[in-house]
């Protein structure tokens, strides 16, 4: 599983950090031990992302989902 954050030009390189780990499922409280930050830059950082606008896309590989390789017999046919 990957995780793509399309926009993240936008973001400086802490906001990005943040939406990472937001998006991993850290808490504020584990975010702010991590980057050694408070809660309440972390809380800045992460509405400034969201007002700068990105979007967070999790990739997949198709055999992850069981719907892989299904074209291939197709083919053979």
């Amino acid at each position: 599983m990957k995780i793509e954050i399309r926009g993240a030009e936008k973001l400086s390189f802490r906001e990005r950090q943040v939406v990472a780990l937001k998006e991993m499922g850290k808490s504020t409280e584990e975010i702010a031990k991590i980057l050694k930050i408070s809660a309440s830059t972390i809380a800045t950082l992460y509405n400034r992302a969201r007002n700068k606008g990105y979007e967070v896309v999790i990739v997949l590989p198709g055999d992850v989902l069981g719907i892989y390789g299904g074209e291939d017999d197709e083919l053979e046919e």
